[in-house]
């Protein structure tokens, strides 16, 4: 089986992040510094760029994700948007399995 580009990327792309949780998980408290100085900018950039591709137009739809050009579906976010809102947004920290919001958790 050859390897593709893309399979190539996406493999070096989800093993960059995977080093990165696993950082942040297990280093030190300098390391953890060290990481969200160097890192952070870098991960909100490539989330801005990927959200920018899925801005909704004048009718509120998702010109990336639309499937069908003239489309009579209700103006809704789309997946890309809702998927960064929830892994931004929502944690499940909580011991009761209860989601909150990041901006409440202080």
């Amino acid at each position: 089986m050859s390897t593709t580009v893309f399979s190539q990327l996406d493999r070096s792309l989800h093993e960059h992040l995977a080093a990165l949780v696993r950082l942040a998980a297990t280093g030190d408290d300098g390391t953890a510094v060290e990481l969200a100085r160097r890192e952070l900018p870098r991960v909100v950039a490539a989330v801005r760029a990927l959200l920018d591709e899925h801005t909704p137009d004048e009718h509120g739809r998702c010109p990336t994700c639309r499937t069908r050009r003239w489309s009579r579906r209700l103006p809704s976010p789309c997946r890309a948007y809702l998927a960064a809102q929830l892994a931004l947004t929502v944690t499940d920290d909580e011991p009761s399995g209860e989601h909150r919001h990041l901006r409440s958790a202080g």
